[in-house]
């Protein structure tokens, strides 16, 4: 829960260390033309947390691109990694192959870019004399590479440079370094399959509890019944993870203990070792009530 809580601070919007696209549910780092040595070594605290997440096998709910874990692998980002990052930028260099030499010569573009830098507009030059290059048919390949490499490469590097650093003090001497970019993000973000049925047939049930336990089977026709937020929300109550392990669901150790006779109390956890404690509840509905109770109210001191 920590490590969950933690990560979603750092990147919030609050920080400015990192942005999300309006198109893109993934975070890259904010240009910045002078960068502090405050805000750097946050950025390498931040390289250094993902590291311990992922020495200490905890699945985080972070969105960053193919092209970060490319990076850290010393993997070429292409053209194509522009689209998870910025959709719309990516589209609108993709269209600028597609005019004619005369619209290009209308849209009078030099090979220049504008950027924000925590509220300071920023102007750097693609290649030298960019403010006085035009950019035309025969030169705009060059643009878009330029344009390509300033976003993942020039418009950050002294702050990727911190970032990997914090990440590779962690990792940097273990099997991670021989990985695939794709296999990384596995490591650090887990699997997208929320196969609640690969869960419940793998699941342990202990203090008397068995697979034809009637509130057992009431819990899972209520958990059926959730949509995929609920169900992450419950994977967070039990295990403090709302993420799915590598090789889905199957793979995680979920325990269902006994917690006790009919009651008014909620079902509380072990997150340390996957364990729900549930009441055995009379009812089905009663077990809802109480069960969504709990897994609204599971983060942090919301239940003190």
């Amino acid at each position: 829960e920590f490590f969950q809580l933690i990560v979603r601070d750092v990147f919030s919007a609050k920080y400015g260390i990192f942005r999300a696209s309006d198109n893109s549910r993934y975070h890259w780092f904010r240009p910045q033309a002078h960068p502090s040595a405050d805000a750097l070594e946050e950025i390498r605290l931040t390289g250094q947390l993902i590291g311990l997440a992922v020495y200490n096998a905890v699945i985080l709910d972070i969105h960053l691109p193919p092209a970060l874990y490319k990076k850290l692998l010393r993997v070429p980002v292409t053209r194509d990694d522009l689209r998870e990052v910025d959709p719309e930028l990516h589209h609108g260099l993709t269209q600028l192959l597609q005019l004619s030499a005369a619209e290009l010569e209308t849209l009078e573009r030099t090979f220049e870019v504008e950027y924000d830098s925590l509220g300071e507009l920023c102007t750097h030059e693609l290649i030298p004399d960019g403010a006085k290059t035009l950019v035309t048919a025969d030169n705009r390949e060059l643009f878009i590479d330029q344009y390509v490499d300033f976003v993942f490469n020039a418009s950050c590097e002294r702050q990727f440079a911190e970032f990997k650093s914090g990440f590779d003090r962690i990792c940097g001497a273990s099997y991670v370094r021989f990985m695939r970019p794709q296999e990384l993000e596995l490591l650090v973000c887990g699997c997208s399959d929320l196969d609640f049925g690969a869960l419940e047939r793998s699941t342990i049930y202990d203090g008397g509890y068995t697979r034809s336990s009637a509130v057992i089977r009431h819990f899972w026709e209520v958990v059926a019944g959730f949509s995929d937020e609920l169900k992450r929300k419950l994977l967070f109550f039990a295990t403090s993870s709302d993420r799915v392990p590598i090789g889905g669901l199957s793979k995680l150790h979920f325990v269902i203990a006994k917690n006790g006779g009919d009651s008014d109390r909620l079902p509380t956890s072990h997150t340390c070792f996957n364990v729900l404690l549930l009441p055995e509840y009379a009812t089905m509905d009663k077990l809802r009530e109480r069960l969504l109770t709990a897994i609204h109210n599971s983060e942090g001191f919301g239940m003190i």
